[in-house]
């Protein structure tokens, strides 16, 4: 029997495609909890195949938190989930000494674990004045602005990302000052214990996993969901990887095949990112996802 106390969150994280869902649903009947979602797009409705959401089966299993929870149209961010998701949580506790909360989503981990800097409310003219450059200009523009802004930030920035392009120029029009100079990365006191438990594999295998998921993804209907999604293109929500290069498919910039390969590229290339992050944390415990037993074994002593 586990010998865990309470109140303990387990965080189960790692790149994309590593096989987060499989071990959550173990660890979670193990604990006999539930499972808090930390996936930045698992939260809407419309995109499912897309964003791997856990098929009904395994939700039946364990009861999961913030899955297709949100519209594509709702306006959230990972300030707003670390309110959410610490609401729940002291509901949870109550309930459960141990909560597991699993995910790739980095900025929706730290914002947990470690809380989210509060930063001003961005006038919505400014951020409409954005988005309309954003259409006209193209992205190029503003990462040449955001560079000239604040080098710092352009540097860690996911260049692909235009949300997170976009709010740092917000944040360093609204105050005159760099963005990355206002994140004061001083982690807040949290009233629960934190264990975090990193997947990874070699990257031979990885990669290889997340080609096999792309294509499984494609025979599933990713095509089909991304035409349901092409006419809400301009929503932050709907800019990740697997939808805009079926969108570029679908303004004939290029083939079809062509944009399944830049779906598997720009997928590695996230877990790659992912991964620089989560080995900056001292804190995270990293296993192979096949060492269930050890996993089980490190989290009840």
């Amino acid at each position: 029997m586990n010998k865990i106390s309470a109140p303990t969150l387990i965080v189960l994280l790692g790149p994309t495609g590593v096989g987060k869902t499989e071990l959550s649903i173990c660890i979670a009947k193990f604990f006999q909890t539930e499972i808090i979602s930390c996936d930045s797009r698992q939260l809407y409705r419309e995109m499912s195949i897309g964003t791997a959401v856990p098929d009904k089966k395994l939700q039946d299993v364990v009861q999961h938190h913030f899955i297709q929870s949100h519209s594509i149209t709702d306006r959230y961010n990972a300030a707003r989930f670390e309110t959410d998701a610490l609401a729940l949580l002291k509901n949870l506790f109550q309930k459960h000494s141990v909560v597991l909360m699993t995910g790739g989503s980095m900025l929706y981990i730290d914002a947990v674990c470690k809380g989210i800097d509060e930063l001003p409310d961005i006038d919505p003219e400014l951020r409409s004045t954005l988005v309309e450059r954003m259409k006209e200009e193209g992205i190029e523009n503003l990462r040449t602005e955001l560079k000239l802004l604040d080098p710092a930030y352009y540097r860690e920035v996911d260049l692909q990302n235009p949300a997170r392009i976009s709010h740092a120029l917000e944040i360093c029009y609204m105050t005159g000052k760099p963005f990355s100079s206002q994140r004061t990365r001083t982690s807040k006191e949290r009233n629960f214990r934190i264990l975090k438990i990193g997947l990874n594999l070699d990257r031979t295998e990885l990669y290889d996993r997340i080609n096999t998921r792309v294509d499984t993804m494609m025979l599933a209907g990713m095509e089909e969901e991304a035409r349901h999604l092409f006419p809400y293109r301009d929503l932050n929500n709907v800019h990740t990887v697997g939808y805009r290069e079926l969108f570029d498919y679908f303004d004939g910039l290029c083939t079809r095949e062509e944009a399944v390969e830049k779906i598997k590229a720009n997928s590695r290339k996230y877990a790659r990112k992912q991964l620089t992050w989560f080995r900056k944390d001292p804190a995270i415990h990293w296993f192979h996802p096949n060492q269930t037993t050890e996993i089980l074994e490190f989290l009840s002593n």
